[in-house]
Formats: structure tokens, C-alpha cells, sequence
């Protein structure tokens, strides 16, 4: 399996420089993953698909679906795509690196524990931060556009909240100048997991039925449904910080009512 990566890694640096790996690469990346995963659940809702598992019964009309993929697509392309070229000086100057020898395993998982503990952290405070008055009636709200969220919703913000809040997920990687492979796997792992807590499904193979403090569909959309400055569940990935700090009280005591 190394030798494969290997591979496909050295094809990839011998046929693109650093800029184009690192911007276009990742971009190119980031909107392939996205739009698999979350498109799917635009189909499911339509059909009818795994309706048993779905969380909410309202569905989304395809006009307010439509709309979703419109703004994204221009967000991505007006906000995403220039954070990432504005953002590549800064990484090189860090140390991230596109060349062979590939980082370990180990290496490239304690930093990718770092990145969603760093991540988890900043993006709570952030995101109570926009649940104040005026940042959730001017910013935040957008966001909550969609009180029952599909898989693409979780990308669905105001510019400025995209900006915000994706500090909290490029900040380890500025911190630690990881190899690009390494910031390419966290980048999917990221995609994938905001994804999943926005697809409005509770899945049977959900990480969050296995693992205790991971938050997942349920959770977040718990987050969707309530008003602004009743909802709690500010967490990203993990939920210590709603733990520790009871902003997740009304969802564990619902929970508690329905035997969950």
C-alpha cells in the first residue's frame, strides 16, 4: 500500500510544482470530496432513501436544495479558492512540503489529533461567538437558513463566517508545516466529518454510535432545529467543550427522555 502512495505521490510532484499542488491540488481535492459526499443526501431526501433514518420529516424543496449548490459554488470559487492562494506563502514560509520521503504514519496521526483537538477548541468559541445577538441576525443566520440540514448545508455560510470559522481548521496546519499529503488527509477527514453532522441521517455506521464523544448527525442537527439562543451543541467534531462547559444540557436531557 506505501509503495502505491509512493507511487501516485511521485507521478503528482513530477508533473505539478508546489503552487499548483498546493492551491489547485487541494481545491480540486476539496470540491471532488464534498460534493460526493453530500450529494448523495439531496437524492435520498428526494427518493425516500434510508427515510427510516432520517432525523427530521420535513424535507427540503429542490428549489431550496437548488439554491444551496448555487451559493456554494460561488463561495468556493469567490472565497475558498483565493484563501487558498493568499494562504500558500504562509504555509511554505511554516515548512509545508510536497517532497519525497513521505511522512509516517505516526507522525502524520499525531498531527491529525492535534489538528480536530486545535480545531474542536477554536471552532466552539467561534461558533458561541456567533450565536451573540448581532453576529447570528448578520452573519450566523445564513447558515441557519436550513433548519433541516442536508449534507451540502454544512458548508452553506456568510462569507465572513467562512473566513471565521475556517481559521479553526487551517490553523494547526500553519502551525505545524505538514507535508502536503498530511494536509490533504485532514482536509478529507474534515470534509467527510462536517458532512455527516450536517446530512440530516442518524446512520447505523455513524462514528457517533461508537464513539462516546464524537457528535455526528444527531447531534448537530439537534444544534439546527432549536432558536439561536437556546441551542447549545456549539461543538465541530468532539463534544468535550459542550460537555464541560453545558452548553449540551437540553440535548442530553431529551435524549434522556427518549430512553437514548
Amino acid at each position: 500500500m506505501a509503495s502505491i502512495i509512493e507511487f501516485a505521490w511521485t507521478y503528482l510532484i513530477t508533473h505539478f510544482n508546489d503552487f499548483q499542488l498546493a492551491c489547485l491540488g487541494s481545491f480540486f481535492l476539496h470540491e471532488s470530496v464534498f460534493f460526493l459526499s453530500g450529494v448523495p443526501f439531496i437524492i435520498f431526501e428526494r427518493v425516500g432513501w434510508l427515510s427510516k433514518y432520517k432525523i427530521q420529516t420535513k424535507n427540503n424543496t429542490p428549489a431550496a436544495q437548488g439554491k444551496c449548490v448555487n451559493r456554494l459554488l460561488l463561495y468556493h470559487f469567490c472565497v475558498n479558492l483565493p484563501v487558498m492562494i493568499l494562504s500558500y506563502p504562509v504555509f511554505k514560509y511554516m515548512g509545508m512540503r510536497s517532497s519525497l520521503p513521505l511522512p509516517s504514519w505516526k507522525v502524520v496521526s499525531i498531527q491529525i489529533l492535534f489538528y480536530f483537538i486545535l480545531e474542536d477548541f477554536i471552532f466552539y468559541w467561534g461558533h458561541r461567538i456567533l450565536h451573540t445577538k448581532w453576529l447570528y441576525k448578520h452573519v450566523h443566520s445564513v447558515h441557519h437558513e436550513y433548519a433541516t440540514p442536508f449534507g451540502l448545508t454544512s458548508e452553506y455560510a456568510h462569507p465572513a463566517e467562512i473566513l471565521f470559522l475556517g481559521f479553526a481548521t487551517i490553523v494547526g496546519p500553519a502551525i505545524t508545516g505538514p507535508h502536503l499529503i498530511t494536509l490533504w488527509l485532514w482536509m478529507v477527514l474534515r470534509v467527510l466529518e462536517t458532512v455527516e453532522a450536517h446530512c440530516g441521517y442518524h446512520l447505523p455506521l455513524s462514528l457517533s454510535n461508537f464513539l462516546p464523544l464524537y457528535g455526528g448527525a444527531d447531534f448537530h442537527d439537534y444544534h439546527h432545529r432549536l432558536l439561536y439562543t437556546k441551542s447549545g451543541n456549539y461543538s465541530s467534531t468532539f463534544v468535550y467543550m459542550d460537555r464541560i462547559f453545558g452548553t449540551d444540557k437540553g440535548y442530553r436531557r431529551l435524549k434522556s427522555l427518549k430512553g437514548n
